[in-house]
């Protein structure tokens, strides 16, 4: 039996590093460095190869060392194979610190401090209460609950919408199509942390922009398919969005010359809102692998009739 890996090679390192120190009889491979094929039981990858079923014919256990996975193509990973996303903590709680400074920069204004910098430009801005800030997670997963638990300390009024009914203490959650409007209605920040799937692809739009206050703004640490960027754009140039921090982007990196690099209204930073940190990385790996073999239930197994 061997693992594996199938992603960034400098990171590879450090996952074979510790797999060698907490599972030194398990053989470790980093992709292009390839073990016999059918030896291959295990793969840890963010692409996975187009042939995964041929290539690698006793495969057991498919993971993605992210927590997202639609860069699968869910037809290519034999259906007898679980697929399982990576919910190792320092995911959470990266992306929870990040999400934090988010929302703050965008409530304290930065966007506008960062152009009056380039300008030269020395002028105060009136100050929001928290308390007059609503925010608002599109997402109620593991990472949107964290996010929200987070900024519960801060005073702002939260609010949460997700397909599935959800109930967070101290958070007004949404349910499903028919409450998204009220949903946007009440919400002053809106942060996506929504998976991508064929239903979400594109939801940030100009129906739902036009649907937020005036004045709004947006934080997207989904995915780059999320958002429609002509959209934003008209939504920013002409006065109804204030403001956008933005994680992702499509395609990745953005092109030289996009709108995006330069608008005074955009904070972009390269999809580092959240990583995965390798060492406890392997301790889930391992472990996911110990429940797989006890025919125990495995945790992030993704459901693909709902993409994730």
């Amino acid at each position: 039996m061997s693992i594996l890996y199938k992603a960034n090679p400098v990171r590879g390192a450090e996952w074979a590093r510790h797999f060698a120190a907490l599972a030194p009889d398990v053989p470790f491979h980093v992709w292009p460095d390839l073990p016999d094929p059918a030896s291959v039981r295990h793969l840890a990858t963010w692409v996975p190869p187009d042939d995964i079923a041929g290539t690698f014919p006793n495969l057991e256990l498919v993971f993605s060392v992210g927590a997202g996975v639609d860069q699968f193509d869910f037809a290519k990973v034999p259906a007898h194979v679980p697929l399982v996303r990576m919910l190792e903590p320092h995911i959470a709680e990266s992306m929870v610190e990040y999400v934090s400074l988010a929302v703050l920069a965008l409530h304290r204004d930065l966007p506008r401090f960062l152009d009056q910098q380039r300008r030269e430009v020395w002028k105060e801005i009136q100050i929001t209460a928290a308390a007059r800030r609503r925010v608002g997670v599109m997402g109620l997963g593991r990472l949107g609950q964290g996010v929200l638990e987070r900024l519960k300390v801060f005073g702002f009024p939260l609010a949460g919408w997700n397909r599935s009914p959800r109930q967070i203490a101290g958070v007004d959650c949404y349910t499903g199509a028919d409450a998204l409007a009220d949903f946007l209605a009440r919400t002053d920040i809106l942060v996506c942390l929504l998976p991508l799937t064929p239903e979400t692809r594109g939801i940030l739009d100009a129906r739902l922009f036009a649907a937020l206050p005036t004045g709004a703004m947006l934080v997207n640490v989904g995915r780059g398919g999320h958002l429609v960027q002509d959209d934003l754009l008209a939504a920013l140039d002409g006065g109804h969005l204030a403001a956008a921090m933005l994680d992702v982007a499509d395609p990745e990196p953005l092109p030289a010359g996009h709108p995006f690099w330069q608008h005074e209204k955009i904070i972009l930073t390269p999809h580092i809102a959240s990583m995965t940190h390798p060492e406890t990385a392997v301790r889930f790996v391992l472990d996911t692998i110990a429940r797989h073999r006890r025919g125990e239930p495995l945790p992030g197994l993704v459901d693909r009739s709902r993409g994730y």
